[in-house]
Formats: C-alpha cells, structure tokens, sequence
C-alpha cells in the first residue's frame, strides 16, 4: 500500500471472544491496515468491564463513560474515526465525535431491527428510526451488498458506501482428505445458533444423507431437543472449522436478515455449492451460474445445490480476497471525509 500512513481509531462493541462474520471482518481490516503501516486503535469490549446481553449472554456489553471513550479517541490523535457498531461503545463514541465536531464513518453490519422483533414486540419502524439516526450523522456509512444499499437508501438512509468482504482461500480450500464420517451428502450449515439466524428451516428439511450444525448461541440446547437427528459439532475456528467445511457436500444458508454472509465466502472457497434463500446477501454473492442455487423453497436450493461441483465456487471465491476488501474499506474512510470537507468549501 503505497499511500500515506493514517492514524485510525475503530470502535467495536463486536470483538473476540465473539465469535462472528462481523469480528472476523474488522480483526481482517485491522491486520491488513497495519501491515500497510497505519496505526489502528481498537476500542472494544476487551478494554472494559462487561455484562452479557439479555437473552443472548455471548454478546457483552461494556460498562464505562462516555467522557473515557472520548478520552481514549482523542489520545490516539487520530485521522480517522470509524464506528462499526451501535452497542454502548459505538453510541459513546458517536456522541463524542458529534459533540467536539469529530468527523466518524460507521458500517451497517447487522439488521439490528429484524434482529430485535424476533425477540421483542418492539415497532421495526422506530428501530430503523434509531438506526437512520445513528448512521446519518456519519459521513459515511459502509454497507455490503447493492441489495442492502438500495433498502436503506429507501428507509432514508444517506452517504452510503460499498464495501465488501473477502475470504482466506489458503485456510479454506478443498481438501480430499477431509472427511465427517456421516452418510452423504451432507449439509452444513456454520454460524451462531440463535432464532435470527433461522436454522428451523434448515433442520425441519427432508434431505437425504446428513445435516450438520457448525456454532454456538442461545438457541442451540432447543434446536438439539427438537431436530435430535441433526450433528451439532459447536463453535469452530482455524482448521478446525476449515475441514469441516471441506469435508461436506452442500452449505445450506437459512438466514433471511444477514446483511452479507461471510460464511458463504467460506463455503465457496472450500469447494462447496450454497443453496439458500434469495434474499440480502445470498442473491447479491450467487451471481454466478454454478456456484449455488436460490430458491424460496429452501429444500430444491438444496438437491439442486447438490447436483453442482465445487469447481465453479472456488473459482468465484479466489476473485474476493481480504486485501481488497481492506483496499475498499481504506478507501472509503479517506473518499467520505475528502467529499465532505469539498462540500463543506
């Protein structure tokens, strides 16, 4: 990266031990930024007291003071500000940045409002409402998918950027000597066990061979009880995860609110077709004929997904590399603060 070093502070409420697409995400731009020299500080959760969040005691949530987060931002002297989430740390530092005039950016990782009114009678109109807000006093707001920008654009959401996100082809790849020892084919679905993620669709399908559960969350215990057919393998990461995904034959995506989908990067990376609903983040990545199969009807995306050959998927994943995604992503933060000061002049 030939251009000029930035100093950039990047706030996170999602940060290890969480174990997601949107820490994999950020802890990927944080390594490829600093490779390139910048200087990145994080300030996540791991820098504070924590409790676990209601209902879903995975995600914790940071215990501090508005007045300490503004001190940590401006004691890096940064360039940049880049908000990645609307949790207690991203509220604070937002509230910091607005309040002393500090230009953020921020990306839309997560459909925060479908997510709540899956567990709460709460109106979607006032948390997109919340949503809006946050995002839009920004001066730019990232998002992964065509599809998601023009639903946003459409709910008033405003200055929006695209970036998206990239695999690591050398960890995952087709591996002939992986195997899970399950009756094929088998089919696999990777990411956090909770009712957002729609795994019921998945598990209540009559498929022939196996059905295979890669995650934790809070609604693993349940799903166990009731689809007791189904192999749940827990949370995996590295080669661990990696050969489970090359010892399978479909990845089944039953997700309906995923602004993106990094395990379907993963799958195709590893040779593996996706079937999947044709929603955000699904239709925006099975671009390509080959790769995947679409289908309202999720058990004909999956027998047709298991007709297709994991060539074309490897192929397509090898073209979206985490270097350029850290290249947009860089880009971005730069492009959105130069367009505002121009319109500002």
């Amino acid at each position: 990266m030939s251009a000029k070093p930035i100093r950039l502070v990047l706030v996170t409420d999602a940060w290890p031990p969480q174990i997601n697409g949107v820490v994999r995400s950020l802890q990927r731009m944080v390594e490829m930024l600093e490779a390139w020299g910048d200087r990145v500080t994080v300030i996540a959760p791991s820098d504070f007291r924590t409790l676990p969040c209601p209902t879903y005691p995975e995600i914790r949530l940071s215990l501090t003071l508005p007045a300490r987060i503004g001190k940590m931002i401006e004691e890096a002297k940064p360039d940049y500000v880049h908000i990645a989430t609307e949790g207690p740390l991203g509220l604070m530092a937002r509230r910091h940045c607005l309040k002393t005039g500090r230009g953020y950016t921020t990306s839309y990782h997560t459909k925060f409002p479908e997510y709540v009114t899956a567990r709460a009678p709460v109106p979607i109109e006032w948390l997109y409402g919340f949503m809006r807000r946050f995002h839009n006093g920004g001066k730019g707001c990232m998002v992964a998918t065509e599809s998601l920008e023009n639903e946003l654009r459409e709910r008033g959401f405003r200055n929006l950027m695209r970036w998206s996100r990239g695999v690591d082809a050398d960890l995952f790849k087709p591996r002939p000597d992986a195997g899970l020892n399950l009756p094929r084919p088998v089919f696999l679905s990777v990411g956090r066990v909770a009712v957002e993620k729609n795994l019921d669709a998945f598990l209540k399908l009559d498929l022939p061979g196996s059905k295979v559960v890669v995650g934790d969350g809070p609604a693993l215990e349940s799903l166990k009880r009731q689809y007791p057919d189904a192999h749940y393998l827990g949370a995996k990461v590295g080669e661990d995860l990696a050969r489970v995904y090359a010892g399978a034959d479909v990845f089944v995506f039953p997700n309906l609110t995923d602004t993106f989908g990094n395990v379907i990067l993963e799958a195709l990376a590893s040779g593996l077709p996706v079937a999947a609903f044709p929603v955000t983040g699904p239709k925006d990545i099975l671009v390509e004929p080959g790769i995947g199969a679409l289908d309202d009807d999720l058990q004909k995306a999956c027998l047709r997904a298991a007709k297709l050959g994991g060539e074309k998927a490897r192929q397509f994943a090898l073209r979206h590399s985490w270097e350029e995604s850290a290249r947009v992503f860089r880009a971005n933060i730069v492009r959105a603060h130069e367009e505002a000061l121009s319109k500002a002049a």
